[in-house]
């Protein structure tokens, strides 16, 4: 566990390199920024050994960039006893979408075991636990766990064998100088305890300062992440707006086709209205010449009518002239054929949709 100092160190710093904002500014994404942050205060909390950078990191294919880092070592219990593993963490561009990279980074005194199931002589390091990594379940801490284990399995690192110093002659004149001691006078007291306290004030600001920043900067990010969220809601909403002028636009389109089709029908029945008789029939007002015209009205009629029955039926039963068992075996016989009719009608008034599509396109091409 790191101690609360260091702790807030690590959080002032971090809190000041995500928040930069232009040229200086790390190339993570922006909504992704506060998911780091935790991300690695969980691992320094939990392994003070390591600490967090920012260091130059360069590609495979040149490029450079300034990524953040956790630097340190990690223990590793082998054979009862607990050794310290140096390794680094570098945050890649991606992260936390994609996996970090990580090296084992030895000192003067180590060197890569030959062959190592999981360590190239590099020292880059590959194991299930990055291969199968998941941005919404892993993390740093869970790595350097599976990390100290693995390790512990086969040790990446052995120490390399130095021949003992040989002993150099001793040269000296044969006496030793004696120390001399000096007091210091009032003055030069005075003045010391003063530049100290003046010290400690300043340290004592820039503390305080740090931590308005810190309360700055969590602010920053915290509004950052509301108006995330508020952008996702607008786009949501745009989409809505679009998918309905679409829908709007379609009916608008149906709504044409079928002015212009009466307007085509006003113009070919104009002036007949005054040859028909008086007395005329209205159910022989409208004469279908067509065959899907007669089947729609056909079964509109019948499913109207169904429609009436069914209300009429519902009206004897709750006024007690129709027993439940009539009513519910005659009910689901004409919805049944109510069901048929209504089909029917769809069908035929998809037929009719695509003949009149055709014959609208057909009258302007013309």
């Amino acid at each position: 566990m790191a101690p609360p100092a260091k702790m807030q160190e690590i959080q002032q710093f971090l809190s000041s390199v995500l928040s930069q904002r232009g040229p200086s500014a790390l190339p993570y994404a922006e909504n992704t920024k506060w998911l780091i942050r935790q991300h690695l205060l969980n691992l320094i909390s939990s392994y003070s050994s390591l600490e967090p950078k920012t260091a130059t990191f360069t590609h495979n294919d040149g490029r450079s960039v300034i990524l953040l880092q956790a630097d340190g070592t990690i223990p590793m219990p082998f054979q009862g006893v607990s050794y310290n593993i140096p390794i680094v963490i570098w945050l890649l561009d991606s992260y936390p979408l994609y996996p970090p990279c990580v090296y084992v980074n030895p000192t003067r005194d180590m060197i890569i075991k030959r062959p190592h199931s999981n360590v190239s002589p590099s020292g880059l390091v590959s194991f299930s636990y990055l291969q199968n990594w998941n941005h919404r379940s892993s993390n740093l801490i869970e790595l350097a766990a599976h990390l100290s284990a693995a390790f512990s399995r086969e040790p990446p690192l052995y120490s390399q064998r130095r021949l003992p110093p040989s002993p150099s002659p001793s040269i000296g004149s044969g006496y030793a100088r004696p120390i001399q001691q000096r007091t210091d006078d009032a003055a030069e007291v005075y003045k010391k305890n003063a530049i100290n306290k003046i010290v400690e004030m300043v340290q004592g600001d820039l503390v305080l300062m740090g931590s308005g920043r810190e309360a700055e900067a969590e602010g920053l990010l915290s509004l950052q992440a509301g108006l995330k969220r508020r952008e996702e809601e607008i786009n949501r909403g745009l989409k809505e707006m679009v998918e309905e002028k679409e829908t709007l636009e379609q009916q608008l389109q149906v709504i044409a086709m079928n002015t212009d089709v009466l307007d085509s029908w006003i113009r070919e029945n104009k002036g007949k209205a005054k040859n028909l008789l008086v007395d005329l029939d209205v159910d022989d007002a409208f004469d279908c010449i067509e065959t899907l015209s007669k089947q729609m009205l056909e079964c509109t009629a019948l499913d109207l009518a169904i429609e009436d029955v069914v209300y009429s039926m519902d009206k004897s039963f709750r006024g007690g002239a129709l027993p439940f068992d009539q009513y519910l075996r005659n009910v689901r016989l004409l919805s049944r054929e109510q069901f048929f009719h209504r089909a029917t009608a769809e069908k035929v008034r998809a037929v009719q949709m695509d003949a009149q599509v055709a014959s609208i396109a057909a009258r302007l091409h013309s």
